[in-house]
């Protein structure tokens, strides 16, 4: 089902204003196959290591949306073409890297969503250094494990509840 932002920020003014629902800053890129999409929320927090996004996207992502605060480095890519094979694989409905990503020509034919700030070539290191399942913010937002993130060409929401 394709749920456009617009009109979800049409339907919810009033939880807009509550702070129920929440605008991100138009700061993305969309890389992935998917450009419409949305789902619960998972998150991760690290920097410049990708070892957490590889356990993520190993388990059964469900629809989830995986949402990533990688500090908003641009010098390192925290996703590839492997990992969004995986995330495609586990059934991920979307990926948002608060950072960069790589491979993005594969990735654009992947039936996954990924946002990002950029695209860089470099692979991160892996110090399996990081955390998931906890609350993040940037681009004017907190994202909470469970909640809901919505996205598509127009940008990103974030709800504390599944919108129609």
């Amino acid at each position: 089902m394709t749920l456009a932002t617009a009109d979800l920020c049409d339907r919810h003014e009033e939880e807009i204003r509550a702070g129920r629902v929440r605008i991100v800053a138009p700061m993305f890129r969309s890389y992935g196959g998917r450009t419409f999409f949305h789902g619960p929320i998972a998150t991760l927090k690290l920097f410049e290591d990708n070892s957490f996004v590889r356990k993520a996207l190993e388990q059964p992502g469900e629809g989830r949306v995986l949402v990533i605060d990688g500090g908003g480095s641009l010098r390192r890519a925290l996703v590839g073409d492997q990992l969004a094979a995986l995330g495609v694989k586990n059934s991920w409905a979307g990926i948002v890297v608060y950072g960069c990503i790589r491979d993005s020509s594969a990735i654009a034919a992947m039936d996954i969503g990924v946002v990002a700030l950029a695209t860089h070539p470099q692979k991160t290191d892996k110090r399996n250094v990081g955390e998931a399942g906890i609350s993040i913010t940037f681009g004017g937002a907190s994202f909470r494990p469970g909640e809901w993130l919505y996205a598509d060409a127009d940008g990103l929401l974030v709800s504390d509840h599944a919108l129609a």
